[in-house]
């Protein structure tokens, strides 16, 4: 039987004030707290931390190593007075934050204004090994009709700039309205792909490669095939639920590619409005079928996914855990209908950030 295919992690988060929950600037002195470890990183805003696990073969050891992260940025964060928030939305209205040192992210900030200025945003990034940068490319195209289920599971953002939304991703509906963003082409192979970014950064719409913000593309500093749709969530059991089901997708999908299995023919405005769906009800509400373009309840896609992907769930040894978060997660709900319920009791803004805090460790 064959390895399973590696799988990493990486997690932004806030960082905020402990008692009011808004953001603060406060990334190189955490950055500087945390040192020597290599698992809390910059972002490209001083008031963002990232967090990044090793690449393992085994759920429970991706799990170790993720909690482990979180508790360093915890720490580091706690060092110099502010706290580390798993939300993928800012929740408090407040000022722009500068960006971080180096050239790159001042460009950044130049060039495209207050679409990084304005609103920024935490995603959990999933990434699974790839044997090539050809197979990357052709996976994503088969990735692309599941990526919605996926979304709908993370959405963890309903309140932003101190205002509820209307929406249970708002993160994803943000970052829509950038140049190269949500759901990817379909790519004939590798070089059709690494052309149109070549033409992209020759017109000056993007800055580098690192700039395709799709939901999923090939990794351009690690052998991966990195999957973006997810917003970052509160607790890690979640979270590796999410990397589970990435794997298993991924996993799924490449086999379709070594049989030379042509990609799913599906519109790409379906495919737009299923994630559109999934941006604004999460697991509350129905989903679009990418095939029909009908609507259906989401957990019945859930329960197509896992049926789609059972084989490779369970050659991991992954699908009894996958199945059981699955159980509480369908108990539980969304965490964007855990946020506004708080909101629905009576709380505030800052009682969200103090229950997502407490959560970061979970």
């Amino acid at each position: 039987m064959a390895q399973p295919l590696t799988v990493g992690v990486e997690e932004e988060f806030f960082l905020v004030d402990p008692d009011s929950g808004a953001a603060v600037p406060a990334a190189e002195q955490v950055l500087a707290a945390a040192e020597p470890t290599t698992r809390v990183k910059l972002e490209l805003s001083a008031a963002l931390v990232e967090t990044v696990t090793e690449p393992h073969r085994e759920l429970r050891l991706l799990a170790a190593d993720l909690r482990g992260a979180r508790a360093e940025a915890a720490a580091a964060a706690e060092a110099v007075g502010c706290a580390v928030l798993p939300s993928a939305t800012e929740l408090l209205a407040g000022p722009c934050h500068p960006p971080t040192g180096g050239a790159r992210n001042r460009r950044i900030h130049a060039r495209y204004g207050a679409f990084v200025d304005g609103r920024m945003t935490c995603g959990l990034h999933v990434h699974v090994g790839m044997p090539d940068r050809e197979r990357a490319v052709r996976v994503g195209n088969h990735l692309r009709p599941w990526l919605p289920v996926l979304h709908a599971l993370s959405a963890n953002s309903p309140f932003s700039q101190g205002q509820d939304t209307g929406f249970a991703s708002f993160r994803s509906m943000w970052w829509a309205y950038k140049p190269v963003a949500g759901p990817a082409p379909l790519f004939r192979d590798a070089a059709e792909y690494d052309a149109l970014l070549d033409r992209l950064i020759a017109s000056g719409v993007i800055l580098d490669r690192k700039m395709a913000f799709w939901f999923a593309r090939p990794s351009e500093h690690v052998p991966t095939i990195e999957v973006r749709v997810m917003d970052v969530c509160p607790t890690s059991d979640t979270a590796v639920l999410l990397a589970g089901l990435t794997r298993g997708l991924v996993a799924t999908c490449l086999a379709e590619v070594e049989r030379d299995g042509p990609p799913p023919a599906i519109s790409d405005v379906v495919l737009a409005a299923a994630h559109w769906q999934a941006a604004a009800h999460g697991l509350e509400g129905d989903a679009v079928d990418v095939v029909t373009a009908l609507p259906v309840p989401v957990w019945t896609l859930v329960e197509r996914l896992v049926k789609h992907i059972a084989p490779a769930l369970s050659e991991a040894g992954d699908l009894d855990w996958v199945e059981d978060a699955l159980s509480r997660t369908r108990g539980r709900g969304s965490w964007a209908a855990h946020q506004r319920g708080i909101v629905r009791a009576g709380g505030g803004l800052p009682d969200v950030a103090a229950r997502l805090r407490g959560l970061l460790l979970t």
